[in-house]
């Protein structure tokens, strides 16, 4: 079936057109073009060639009005003139044109929140990767499918013109609010169209009431919904797939009057070292139709999860009926717990800390974590960073609209908010070890089966963070205060003051914000 309103894309000589094709003819045709291996799980495995992450330093805004006014301007929301990114356009839709195109039509979000992609590609596994990542409209929806966004996904041209320019390099991801449009040139990482249709949402559905989330979440046999916020690699997508609780998505959620729901038909998973006894689930989706990127395959397909010799941000897409448990609607109602993960690179934060409600909006504004190697360019070891709301890269508006609506909703609905560590324990990167997956399940257990409310809590010093003393599941509860695990105590005591200045310098940046003032005395006391 040929796609609705081919003319608009206003490419030149197209040939033949795939428009939506199967799994079967997807992978068929990946392999034909060389463009994959036939891994022995099933799945196939893509290179994305020196990009193994994304470029956040080449992503643009056009600036100009209405939009201009409701974005943060600055290092991550990059503005260009409507001249450059047309010129963008043309050198795009000249790389496109004149050759054979997969044509991929898809929704982001369900129900009254949902938005209707069309992705543009010469490329079949980028195809495949984006048939994985949304939502996958029926015959019958394609028949009536008119795009709201257009991506023109041009990973085979580079813009030659960029010094004069005043751009970043030869790479560019650029969008155009007003026109509906992005475009991609210079890069064939995948996880530039997933996160690019993510900062759309950030943009569109906050101007309506709703909250967009970089988040994953599930949902328990009684109904209970659980969010857990994080940046890749605090481990949002290995949490919240849980052979208990039905998994709703694992990374990107709106927030809206009716409940939460995903924005994504798939999942993105990290699989560096992944282990299918620790994580059975993930790795049971590693069968035909996911597609891996960036791993060690040898010549027989034997897939070497512990090499991380191309990059560590090695990852797998797959849609999210290859994990058995999921929720098929996509949502679920308001949430009762919401967990905030980090990857303390300090060895300083307990594993899990109950919050209070202005300590839960000081910590998503802050968005502590370490970013892990190799989710961007550059990155070879965790580095301890603040991203707010705990995605700030993808945030087009300024953090505290998106925290605003996240304080009325916890008020509204009553919520639980607690801090869950997933980084060192015993001592800082390099001295300590990672928290072990075991002892982090049986906090998150003890947070979504209630039974942490029975424990009796301590404060951590500095933090002032209530930190349980006992949990059921925990191998030593000496863990759970992070100060027994150092063999120094007076080390610790220093990293922790020198970790609370790190959180007091960075909180400067709301000063001028509404309510900053009782934000900032639920963060470190010094």
């Amino acid at each position: 079936m040929q796609p609705n309103h081919i003319e608009d894309l206003k490419l030149e000589n197209i040939g033949k057109i795939i428009h939506n094709p199967t799994y079967d003819e997807l992978i068929e045709q990946t392999l034909q073009n060389n463009e994959v291996t036939l891994t022995n799980l099933g799945a196939t495995a893509v290179d994305t060639g020196i990009f193994t992450g994304r470029s956040p330093k080449d992503k643009y805004f056009v600036k100009q009005p209405p939009s201009e006014k409701h974005i943060a301007w600055g290092e991550i929301n990059q503005p260009i003139s409507k001249e450059t990114f047309d010129y963008l356009l043309e050198i795009s839709r000249k790389e496109l044109s004149n050759s054979d195109l997969y044509i991929i039509d898809v929704f982001t979000g369900v129900g009254n929140s949902k938005r209707a992609i069309r992705f543009v590609t010469k490329t079949a596994w980028q195809a495949h990767f984006v048939t994985n990542m949304f939502v996958v409209p029926s015959k019958e929806e394609l028949q009536t499918f008119k795009p709201d966004f257009t991506f023109y996904v041009a990973s085979g041209i580079k813009n030659d013109k960029f010094k004069e320019q005043g751009l970043n390099s030869e790479v560019f991801i650029a969008f155009n609010i007003e026109e509906n449009m992005a475009v991609m040139g210079g890069t064939l990482y995948g996880g530039e169209m997933k996160k690019g249709i993510f900062t759309m949402m950030n943009y569109w559905l906050p101007l309506e009431g709703k909250l967009s989330m970089h988040c994953s979440a599930n949902i328990g046999k009684e109904g209970d919904v659980a969010l857990f916020f994080g940046l890749s690699g605090t481990g949002k997508t290995t949490l919240s797939t849980d052979p208990e609780r039905k998994l709703i998505g694992d990374d990107e959620h709106g927030w809206d009057d009716e409940g939460v729901f995903n924005f994504e038909g798939g999942c993105y998973a990290k699989v560096i070292n992944l282990d299918p006894k620790s994580e059975p689930e993930i790795f049971g989706a590693i069968k035909k139709g996911a597609l891996l990127e960036n791993v060690v395959v040898d010549e027989n397909g034997e897939v070497d999860f512990s090499n991380g010799s191309k990059t560590e941000n090695t990852r797998v897409s797959y849609t999210i009926e290859h994990i058995e448990n999921h929720e098929c609607t996509l949502r679920g109602g308001h949430p009762k717990n919401i967990i905030f993960l980090t990857a303390d690179a300090f060895g300083v934060l307990p594993p899990v800390s109950k919050l209070t409600k202005e300590q839960a909006m000081y910590y998503f504004l802050s968005g502590y974590t370490a970013k892990v190697a190799g989710t961007e360019r550059g990155i070879t070891e965790p580095v301890a960073t603040f991203s707010a709301c705990f995605g700030e890269p993808f945030l087009p508006l300024h953090p505290t609209d998106y925290a605003k609506l996240l304080g009325e909703k916890i008020d509204k609905h009553q919520v639980n908010v607690y801090l869950v560590n997933t980084g060192w324990t015993g001592g800082p990167y390099g001295v300590g070890e990672r928290m072990s997956i075991k002892d982090t399940r049986a906090c998150i257990n003890g947070i979504l089966n209630g039974s942490i409310n029975e424990a009796e809590f301590e404060t951590l010093p500095v933090f002032n963070l209530q930190i349980p003393k006992a949990l059921d599941g925990v191998a030593d509860n000496n863990v759970l205060n992070p100060r027994n695990t150092w063999e120094d105590k007076e080390a610790y005591d220093k990293q922790l003051k020198k970790l609370a200045q790190m959180f007091v310098k960075n909180f400067e940046r709301y000063a001028d914000a509404p309510n900053a003032e009782v934000y900032q005395k639920a963060g470190p006391s010094l």
